[in-house]
């Protein structure tokens, strides 16, 4: 039984078709889930005329706020389980599974789009590359 529960979500709309199937288990199994979002690390906003609108830490900060808010939409549909929420910079695959390691998570629970045999197997998304690095038990859901 999954005690902790890592399920990284993105901007699209179906990496949240994760989160009911999280939730059963979860409370099935009494376990704590860690929501993550992942961001590319942003460079300096730079205005037309070459003037520094926003530095490095204030658009990671922006969009740590913004990440954090999306993420506790999500908690609202988790109701009852101990539930926390993390925002990361970097590679989505390297971050999925650094968080994965430091969270000790026993389950990694992904959504994915969809897609055709041919093109799912010339081209993996972010799921499909984190569950073939991961160490732990990986579901992936294919929305």
């Amino acid at each position: 039984m999954a005690k902790r529960i890592l399920a990284p979500i993105s901007a699209r709309a179906r990496s949240e078709t994760i989160v009911p199937l999280v939730a059963a288990l979860a409370h099935g199994g009494g376990a704590t889930v860690r929501l993550l979002r992942v961001f590319p690390v942003p460079e300096r906003v730079v205005g037309p005329r070459g003037q520094t609108i926003a530095y490095t830490d204030q658009e990671m900060a922006r969009l740590t706020a913004e990440g954090l808010d999306d993420l506790r939409r999500l908690e609202a549909e988790l109701h009852g389980i101990p539930v926390e929420s993390v925002v990361r910079f970097g590679d989505p695959v390297e971050e999925i599974l650094l968080e994965a390691e430091a969270f000790d998570a026993d389950l990694l629970a992904l959504a994915t789009s969809a897609r055709g045999r041919l093109r799912r197997a010339f081209s993996r998304g972010v799921a499909g590359r984190a569950a073939a690095k991961a160490t732990v038990p990986t579901l992936v859901l294919h929305a």
